[in-house]
């Protein structure tokens, strides 16, 4: 038997014919060893860190930023942090000429043209109110009377997707699972929460502002979910009210927008400059007017904080289907009633989204991870420049009074047919007539219509007015009147439509803000992001109504029947 050297030799066989090593072997081998083992971390690291998408999106996540222009992108875009709006644009599919292809362009319309893929021709919701010939009422275009609010004397309880005509994506979806995905809507608007999220929504919630809390109607629930009770019972609405909103950066830096001040603002309780008391604003403690939170930036944050919530409670994307959220962010749409187009109020508002977006995403990267989420990001409608403003640099602008232009045509109406109500309404562009007196007073519904159309052309800043016999016996593929007719619903659009020259908005009426209905309204933001969508730029015209079929493509089923649109090649890897 040898005997082992420890001094020459290492390990030596003990039937007499083992490898012996020297010391400087045992460097030379030691140094191979943390040479391999170096290079095994390197080979093995990007490959157990790399994220694999799974086959399916867990969740599919839609932000819709109502009155979101597709320039302010641009134009903010260096005063953007790296992970809101520049990370989903770099990094996901941007396209950027993606434009509504209808006439009216309000917020209930390109809502249900999101969810559903169609146009308002199929799903109905053809403006925000219409007139209902039947009931001869105006209808709000979520109002439900058989169904009531939960913990709320607010209106807005009587609300529910009824008066949609079509089916959503996420209705398509909860079907196909035998009704085990989940779909939720958030939104302080209760059209936004309503219309993306369907007939088959396991809920919908949107902003009481009465009492600062999230609600809902009995369409969904008998009752709210314990979770949301709790998140109304915490003090974040306070919390946001008390706040004072200060700007982000020096006024200096705000070189997109007009001055602090200026003679377009309204601004928010008689006041149009920074800062503002929000504690002061909103009544203080003990009469606390929550509706302030709708104006600022903090309403954007409070629906991100409760859409998170929401997420985490009803454990979307961790359930081994595909679920569902819509989260529209509201807060620019009610302060452009506020505050012009460009205004740093504005500015200041969207620099927060976009920290308010970086905290979403970084949220659904840890909870879901977004390799495994795929979120779409884009807007109901774009906001107009204001025609002031326009019209001190001289470019062709105004206001299309319909007050005084309508009271005209009331007098016209009266002139020949004799005195009656001729005119039911007028709203959104669309003028409805009075047809049971028409019908009563055996005139022809056609000649009616017609009159009333060659007498608005008349009015300045009216560039078309069709009656809408004509839409209902042609079929137009291209210009406005293409435009006019996917906006068409026999049941319940108007008797003539106008459409007002370029540059021209409509006044404010009782019922809705100022709107214009023009090609750079419909200019809108579409980013798709997350999951297995490629890093790329589509220059091509798109419109919101592509959403569907794309996401119905990656997910593998049926689109809504009325649905239009195409699915985006390219996008995924």
């Amino acid at each position: 038997m040898q005997l082992i050297n420890f001094c020459t030799c290492t390990w030596q066989d003990p039937a007499g014919g083992g490898v012996c090593f020297t010391s400087e072997s045992r460097r030379t081998m030691k140094l191979r060893t943390i040479t391999v083992i170096i290079i095994t971390i390197f080979l093995v690291i990007p490959i157990t860190a790399q994220k694999i998408p799974s086959g399916k999106p867990k969740l599919v996540v839609g932000i819709t930023i109502s009155g979101m222009r597709y320039d302010y992108l641009s134009s903010y875009w260096d005063q953007f942090g790296e992970d809101g709006f520049r990370r989903m644009a770099g990094l996901g599919t941007h396209c950027k000429n993606a434009r509504y292809d209808q006439l009216i362009t309000e917020s209930a319309v390109g809502h249900a043209t999101i969810g559903t893929g169609a146009r308002p021709d199929a799903h109905g919701i053809v403006a925000d109110y219409w007139y209902d010939r039947v009931t001869r009422e105006v209808t709000w275009c979520v109002d439900d009377p058989t169904v009531r609010a939960i913990l709320s004397s607010d209106e807005n309880g009587h609300t529910s997707p009824v008066n949609l005509m079509s089916r959503t994506l996420s209705d398509e979806l909860r079907i196909i699972s035998q009704f085990q995905s989940k779909v939720i809507g958030v939104s302080m608007d209760p059209k936004a929460a309503v219309l993306q999220s369907g007939h088959t929504a396991n809920a919908a919630y949107w902003f009481d502002p009465e009492h600062g809390t999230w609600t809902t109607s009995t369409y969904y629930a008998d009752s709210l979910p314990g979770w949301v009770e709790t998140f109304n019972g915490k003090s974040y609405r306070d919390i946001y009210c008390e706040k004072t909103w200060d700007p982000l950066l020096p006024l200096s830096e705000y070189k997109a927008s007009m001055p602090d001040t200026n003679d377009y603002e309204v601004g928010i309780d008689g006041r149009s400059v920074f800062p503002y008391n929000l504690d002061r604003i909103s009544g203080g403690k003990r009469n606390r007017d929550y509706s302030t939170l709708l104006f600022t930036p903090y309403g954007n944050t409070y629906t991100k904080d409760f859409a998170i919530s929401a997420i985490v409670n009803e454990e979307l994307g961790n359930r081994g289907v595909t679920d569902w959220i819509n989260i529209s962010f509201n807060a620019g749409k009610y302060l452009s009633e506020k505050y012009t187009t460009w205004s740093v109020e504005v500015q200041d508002l969207y620099l927060r989204l976009d920290r308010d977006l970086a905290h979403l995403l970084n949220f659904l990267d840890e909870q879901v991870g977004l390799e495994n989420t795929l979120i779409y990001l884009t807007a109901d409608h774009a906001l107009a420049d204001d025609p002031r403003y326009l019209a001190e640099h001289r470019v062709p602008s105004g206001f299309f009074n319909y007050h005084s232009n309508i009271s005209l045509l009331k007098s016209y109406l009266n002139a020949v047919y004799g005195q009656g109500e001729w005119v039911s309404l007028y709203y959104a562009n669309q003028i409805y007539l009075n047809r049971r007196l028409i019908e009563d007073s055996r005139l022809s519904l056609e000649e009616v219509q017609d009159r009333v159309a060659s007498f608005m052309i008349n009015f300045a800043g009216v560039a078309n007015a069709l009656p809408s016999y004509i839409l209902q016996r042609n079929n137009f593929t291209e210009g406005i009147f293409n435009r006019i007719q996917n906006s068409y619903n026999q049941k319940r659009s108007g008797d003539v439509i106008i459409y007002l020259t370029p540059g021209w908005v409509e006044k404010g009426s009782e019922y809705r803000e100022s709107l214009s209905n023009f090609h750079y309204d419909a200019h809108v933001p579409l980013i798709f992001y997350g999951w297995k969508i490629n890093r790329v730029t589509l220059p091509d015209r798109v419109s919101p109504l592509d959403i569907v079929p794309t996401i119905a493509y990656f997910l593998e089923i049926s689109v809504p029947e009325n649905a239009g649109g195409k699915v985006m090649t390219g996008m995924v890897r």
